[in-house]
């Protein structure tokens, strides 16, 4: 469904609209959003909306200056997000999410990178604030996946060697996460040569910032324990029988894909993490095949929910000045999420 004109419907928030409905976009109370392409899959318009209905229902002071507010999806394509950022600014959005194929993009496009963003080098953003007049960028998706990985399987990343399957700017953004985390090595597989040569050396150079920001706290880790590899050869040989293996590529989305990596080449007490989810309750391949071996394994939804929550707490301080804690409200994302998705209801669902 898209607009005809600028009144001609209600936005929906469970339809998708495109860089000509943001031209017309017209709605006299704030909005939210998630920019993507392909983005109809997103639930992202259920989770925040699921929280913006509770922080009304549950905190009566609140309720006039939530009024109205809603979160949407737009599809648009990769040439279309610098006039997309343009309009949704101008529109006054309070906040917008990023997803495939735009955080890597987005970091070039924005006036500033938030503060601990900038400072170590992340080229990869998923949520943008509106600071004044301008786009300020975030990272929330290192937290979420830290959450997830310690809430759902119980790893912690200080001290493993972590294994992480893509070079785009979800991978990139996982990378910096697992080395400001500890992790003692970090090995980074891709398809493309050029591509993943380029990311390793960005992640050596934020290695050594991570170094000297330490000041001597820590033992430096050395630039040789970020390494990369080919995913058509993976080096399984040289990697513990405790790594961990997070999935950042697309590989998963669609059921005839292919797994990212053989689950069969890791150790008896490895971990997977993959950052793709499916809808209907059915795991990805990697997490199955993963699962069937007797290792510990999870897909993306905890991560989405996470990775939520931060951006949403973001945008409330920002625009209202509240400041809410995102364990607050991930239960009631989760919720939502598992209700558009299909799933069954989480056993150990977030907790304060």
């Amino acid at each position: 469904m898209n607009l005809s004109s600028p009144t001609a419907a209600t936005p929906n928030p469970l339809e998708v609209y495109t860089l000509a409905d943001l031209a017309r976009w017209e709605r006299a109370a704030p909005s939210l959003a998630v920019l993507g392409h392909p983005v109809a899959h997103s639930v992202s318009p259920q989770m925040h909306n699921a929280a913006l209905e509770h922080l009304r229902a549950s905190n009566p002071e609140l309720v006039t200056r939530l009024a109205g507010v809603e979160y949407f999806k737009f599809d648009i394509k990769p040439e279309e997000l610098a006039e997309a950022l343009e309009l949704l600014r101008k529109k006054q959005f309070w906040g917008v999410n990023l997803t495939v194929p735009h955080k890597e993009a987005a970091a070039k496009l924005v006036a500033r990178l938030a503060r601990g963003t900038d400072g170590i080098g992340i080229k990869s953003i998923n949520t943008l604030k509106l600071d004044g007049a301008a786009w300020e960028g975030h990272n929330t998706d290192g937290y979420g996946m830290v959450q997830a990985l310690e809430r759902e399987i119980a790893v912690k990343l200080r001290g493993k060697t972590v294994v992480i399957l893509g070079a785009g700017g979800a991978a990139q953004g996982a990378a910096v996460e697992c080395l400001r985390q500890g992790c003692a090595a970090l090995w980074m597989g891709n398809r493309g040569a050029e591509r993943l040569e380029r990311l390793v050396e960005e992640l050596r150079s934020v290695n050594q910032r991570l170094n000297a920001a330490a000041k001597g706290r820590r033992t430096p880790r050395p630039d040789e324990a970020i390494r990369g590899f080919s995913l058509a050869a993976p080096p399984a040989a040289e990697w513990p029988a405790d790594v961990v293996v997070i999935n950042a590529t697309t590989l998963g989305m669609k059921r005839d894909d292919a797994m990212p990596l053989e689950p069969g080449l890791l150790g008896a007490q490895a971990s997977v993490f993959d950052m793709v989810y499916r809808r209907g309750g059915k795991n990805t391949a990697f997490v199955a095949t993963a699962r069937s071996r007797g290792l510990r394994a999870a897909d993306g939804v905890a991560m989405l929910v996470w990775q939520g929550a931060a951006s949403f707490t973001i945008w409330l301080h920002a625009n209202l000045e509240i400041l809410i804690k995102p364990q607050s409200i991930a239960q009631v994302m989760m919720q939502a999420v598992t209700e558009a998705l299909g799933l069954k209801k989480p056993e150990n669902p977030p907790h304060a």
